[in-house]
C-alpha cells in the first residue's frame, strides 16, 4: 500500500512539477526583443536560482554532429552539465539513468554497465551481444561488447553528457539500436589559467568510508595559440556486501584512478588540432551481486569475483574551417584490458567447485571524418565516413580446487586448470553517412539522413589449448547415484586452431523528420528513424550437448542482424517568460528479428540466436518550473509498454520467450526534484534540495528454459519496484567555493535493481547502495 501511494504521488508530481536532469541542466531561452523589459528581466533574475538561468543562456548540443540549439533537435535528448553532476554527486551511470526518462541501467556490479532505453532489451546482461545503447567518450565508442567489462568512466570536468533516445543509426552506427550516450570532455583553453578541485567524503551504512578526489588544471602554453588541460581523479570506496565464502566483510570495495590530458593548438581561427590521452583504471575487489537466501547484503564464492577494467585511449582531432563548411577528422586508438574472473559453482548448487578466469583485451581503431556546412541558405548538410576496427583477445581458463581434484583422484593436469584455450574476434565496420536539412522558413524545416555500412565479425580459435570432460568425471565420481553408478574415463582433447564462419552484413539506416516552430519558444517535430545491430557468431557453434544430456540442443551458428524502426513525435516549449519549460516525446517502436542471448541447460554454454519481433510504445516527459523566487521544481517520467508480439513455436522453444511477455524494462519510471535557494549573506547563497526517483519492477530474463518449451525457468525473477530518495543542503560562496552535505538513499531502501539471468552464479541479485551520508566540497581557482 505504501509503495502504491508513493508511486501515485510520484506520478502526480510528474504531471504537475517540472523537469529532470535535462531540465535541471537546461536554462531558459532568451526572451524575444519585445520581452526585454528591464523590470521583467529583474523579476526573472529574482525567480531564478542561478545567474546562469537569469541570463537566458541556451544549451547547444552536438547530438546531430553539428552545434545545434537543444530545442531545435528533432529527437529526445537529455543533457547534463558539469554543475548538475557536481551538485548532485553524479559520478557514474546509475544516477544518469535515474535522471533520464525511459532509461534504466542493468548493472550487476562495477564495470558491468548496459543501458536499456525505451524498453529495448530482453535481459540486462546481453551476453555475446552488442549493447542496445552506444556509449561514447568523446569520439571513442566503448560499448561495442556484451558480457564484458565496460568501464564506468569518471565524469569530472566534462562539458556535458548527452543522452539521445531512440535509434541513432545514421550518425552513430550499428551500436545505437535504442540510443546513444555521449560523454563530451572539456577542451583546453589557451587564453587563461584555470584550476578546480572536488573532494567527496562519505560513509555508507553496512559498509565504510567513501573517498572521491578530483582535480583539474588548465595552462596556456602559448597565449591564444596553445593550451594544456589535465584532469586527475582517485576513488577509494569501502564495500557493503559480505562474502561468507571468502570470509571478507564489505568485500565489494573499489579503487579507481585515472588521468585525462589534452593539448589544443590553434594557430589561426580557421585551424585547430587537439591531442588527448585518457587513462582510467578501475579495480573492484569483489562483485556486488548478492544471494537473498543468505542475507540482504551477503554473497558466497570461494574466491572474489573480479571485474577490473583498464582503459588507455589516444585521440587526435583536427578542425578546419573551409569557409563553406567545417572539416572534422577524428582518429582514436584505444586499448581496453579487462578481467572476468567468476565463480561458477552455482551451476551445481555449490556441489562442484569450478571457476572461469578470463582475461580479455580490446584493441580498437576508430577513424571518422565529416564535413558540415556553415554557409547561409536554406540547405544545411553533413557528410562523412566512418571506420571501426576491433580485435578482442580472450584467454579462457577454467579452474577447480585442489580439494576437488584430490576428491576425484584426477592428477592429469599440471595445475588447477582443466580446460584452457584462447581465441580472438575481429569486428570491422565501414560506413558512409549524410544528413540534409532544408529550411522552408525559420519556422519549418525537414531533415533526411542515410547511413550505409558493412559489418564483419569473425572469431578465430588459437591452437595449443585443451578441453576435457573433467566436470562430468568429477561430478559422477562424487555423486555416483546421479550418474547411474557410471563414471566416464577422463578425456583430454587438444584444441586445434580454427577460423570460425565470417558473419557479414551490410545495412542501410535512415531517418526523416519534420520540425515546426509555431512560435519562438515552441518547437514540434515528427521523426522516423532506424537502427540495427551487427550479426553475432557463436564461438562454439555446432557443439553437441554432453553425453549425459543427449536431448539438449546443439549450439546454433549465431544470430543475424536485428532491426528497429522508431516513430516519434515531440514537443519542446518554454512558457510564462521562461518560467516553465516542457519537453514531451511519444514513440512507437517496431523491433524485428530480435537478437537474444540464451544458455544451454546441460552445461550453461551461452549462445546467440534470433526471435520474431516486439513492439514498444510510450511517452517521455521532462518539465521544469520556477514558480517563485529561488524555487526550482523539476521532474521527468516515462511510461513504456514493451512486449514480444511475433514469435513462432520454434523461436519460443530455443529462446525461452513467450508471446506477449514483457521486455526487460519498467512500465513506469520517473524522478522529481525540488531546490530552494536563498541568500545568507551578501557573499553567499544557501540551498536545500530533495530528489525522489521511482522505478517499477521488470523481468530479468525470458520466462522459460531455452530448449525446453513451456518449462518455466528456475532463474526467472523480477526486480523490485522501488523509491529512491536523496537530500542535499549546502552553501555557495560566490562562484568559487561550494560546500554540500548530502544523504543518499534517505529511507534505506534495500530494493533489488537487477536479476542476473544465468544459473552459474550463486548470487544473482544487485541491490541499491545502503544509506550514504557525506560532505562534498568544490573549489574553483
Amino acid at each position: 500500500m505504501i509503495r502504491r501511494l508513493v508511486a501515485s504521488t510520484s506520478a502526480l508530481a510528474i504531471a504537475i512539477w517540472a523537469a529532470p536532469a535535462m531540465a535541471q541542466s537546461q536554462t531558459p531561452e532568451p526572451a524575444s526583443q519585445d520581452d526585454n523589459d528591464p523590470e521583467e528581466a529583474q523579476e526573472i533574475e529574482d525567480l531564478s536560482p542561478s545567474a546562469e538561468v537569469a541570463t537566458g543562456n541556451r544549451i547547444v548540443v552536438t547530438a546531430t554532429r553539428r552545434e545545434t540549439d537543444l530545442q531545435d533537435v528533432p529527437l529526445s535528448v537529455t543533457v547534463f552539465q558539469q554543475e548538475d553532476l557536481n551538485e548532485q554527486g553524479i559520478v557514474g551511470y546509475e544516477r544518469l539513468a535515474r535522471e533520464t526518462p525511459g532509461v534504466v541501467i542493468n548493472r550487476p556490479t562495477q564495470n558491468f554497465n548496459n543501458f536499456t532505453a525505451r524498453g529495448i532489451s530482453t535481459n540486462g546482461y546481453s551476453a555475446g551481444l552488442q549493447a542496445p545503447v552506444a556509449i561514447y567518450i568523446d569520439e571513442l565508442p566503448i560499448s561495442a561488447n556484451g558480457n564484458s567489462t565496460i568501464l564506468d568512466p569518471n565524469l569530472y570536468d566534462v562539458e556535458r553528457v548527452e543522452f539521445l533516445r531512440g535509434p541513432q543509426g545514421t550518425l552513430f552506427g550499428s551500436g545505437s539500436l535504442a540510443g546513444a550516450m555521449r560523454i563530451i570532455t572539456n577542451s583546453p583553453n589557451p587564453n587563461a589559467f584555470e584550476a578546480s578541485a572536488l573532494v567527496d567524503l562519505g560513509f555508507t551504512e553496512e559498509g565504510g568510508l567513501r573517498q572521491r578526489y578530483n582535480g583539474m588544471v588548465n595552462v596556456p602554453l602559448v597565449e591564444d595559440v596553445m593550451g594544456l588541460r589535465a584532469v586527475g581523479y582517485y576513488r577509494n570506496e569501502d564495500g557493503w556486501v559480505d562474502n561468507i565464502g571468502t570470509g571478507i566483510d564489505n568485500a565489494n570495495s573499489i579503487e579507481a584512478y585515472g588521468i585525462r590530458a589534452a593539448v589544443l593548438i590553434e594557430p589561426s581561427d580557421d585551424f585547430s588540432v587537439k591531442f588527448s590521452v585518457n587513462k582510467e583504471v578501475s579495480n573492484p575487489a569483489d562483485s556486488s551481486l548478492t544471494n537473498p537466501d543468505l542475507g540482504t547484503y551477503v554473497r558466497r564464492t570461494a574466491k572474489p569475483d573480479l571485474f577490473s577494467s583498464d582503459l588507455l585511449a589516444l585521440n587526435m582531432t583536427v578542425n578546419v574551417d573551409l569557409g563553406f563548411a567545417e572539416l572534422v577528422s577524428s582518429t582514436t586508438y584505444s586499448d581496453l584490458v579487462g578481467d572476468f574472473i567468476v565463480d561458477l559453482a552455482g551451476t551445481y548448487n555449490q556441489l562442484v567447485p569450478f571457476s572461469l578466469d578470463a582475461v580479455g583485451a580490446d584493441d580498437i581503431i576508430v577513424q571518422e571524418i565529416r564535413l558540415a556546412s556553415t554557409h547561409g541558405g536554406p540547405f544545411e548538410w553533413i557528410v562523412g565516413g566512418f571506420y571501426f576496427d576491433k580485435r578482442r583477445e580472450v584467454d579462457y581458463d577454467y579452474r577447480s580446487t585442489p580439494e576437488f581434484f584430490a576428491q576425484t583422484g584426477v592428477t592429469a593436469f599440471p595445475d588447477l586448470y582443466y580446460q584452457s584455450y584462447k581465441n580472438y574476434t575481429d569486428i570491422g565496420e565501414k560506413a558512409v553517412f549524410g544528413e540534409l536539412t532544408y529550411r522552408f522558413s525559420e519556422n519549418f524545416w525537414v531533415t533526411g539522413g542515410l547511413r550505409y555500412g558493412q559489418v564483419d565479425v569473425q572469431t578465430t580459435t588459437r591452437g595449443n589449448g585443451y578441453t576435457s570432460n573433467f566436470l562430468t568425471v568429477g561430478f559422477c565420481t562424487v555423486f555416483r547415484p546421479q550418474c547411474g553408478g557410471f563414471v566416464p574415463a577422463l578425456a583430454i582433447t587438444p584444441v586445434q586452431p580454427s577460423k570460425g564462419a565470417l558473419a557479414s552484413d551490410d545495412k542501410l539506416s535512415w531517418k526523416a523528420s519534420a520540425s515546426f516552430k509555431p512560435s519562438d519558444n515552441v518547437t514540434t517535430y515528427a521523426t522516423v528513424s532506424t537502427g540495427f545491430r551487427p550479426p553475432v557468431v557463436n564461438a562454439r557453434a555446432g557443439l553437441a550437448p554432453p553425453a549425459s544430456s543427449p536431448d539438449d540442443i546443439v549450439i546454433p551458428d549465431g544470430a543475424t542482424s536485428d532491426k528497429l524502426t522508431n516513430y516519434e513525435v515531440g514537443f519542446k516549449g518554454s512558457f510564462f517568460n521562461n518560467r516553465f519549460t516542457a519537453n514531451i516525446a511519444a514513440f512507437y517502436i517496431d523491433w524485428n528479428n530480435i537478437q537474444v542471448q540464451a544458455n544451454r541447460v546441460s552445461d550453461t554454454v551461452q549462445f546467440a540466436t534470433n526471435i520474431g519481433g516486439a513492439v514498444s510504445k510510450g511517452i517521455e516527459v521532462e518539465l521544469v518550473a520556477f514558480p517563485t523566487k529561488g524555487l526550482r521544481l523539476a521532474a521527468n517520467g516515462a511510461y513504456i509498454d514493451a512486449k514480444i508480439d511475433d514469435l513462432s513455436a520454434q523461436e519460443a522453444a530455443i529462446s525461452g520467450a513467450v508471446d506477449g511477455v514483457r521486455l526487460a524494462a519498467p512500465e513506469f519510471s520517473g524522478s522529481a526534484t525540488a531546490t530552494y535557494t536563498f541568500p545568507v549573506s551578501s557573499q553567499a547563497d544557501a540551498f536545500v534540495t530533495s530528489n525522489v526517483s521511482y522505478v517499477g519492477s521488470y523481468p530479468g530474463l525470458l520466462p522459460n528454459v531455452p530448449g525446453q518449451p513451456g518449462v518455466p525457468s528456475p532463474q526467472y525473477d523480477v526486480t523490485d519496484e522501488y523509491v529512491f530518495v536523496n537530500a542535499y543542503a549546502g552553501v555557495r560562496f560566490g562562484a568559487d567555493l561550494s560546500v554540500t552535505l548530502y544523504v543518499e538513499n534517505v529511507f534505506e531502501s534495500e530494493a533489488i535493481t537487477y536479476v542476473h539471468p544465468e544459473a552459474f552464479l550463486d548470487g544473482r541479485y544487485a541491490r541499491l547502495r545502503p544509506r550514504t551520508i557525506g560532505l562534498r566540497t568544490s573549489y574553483v581557482f
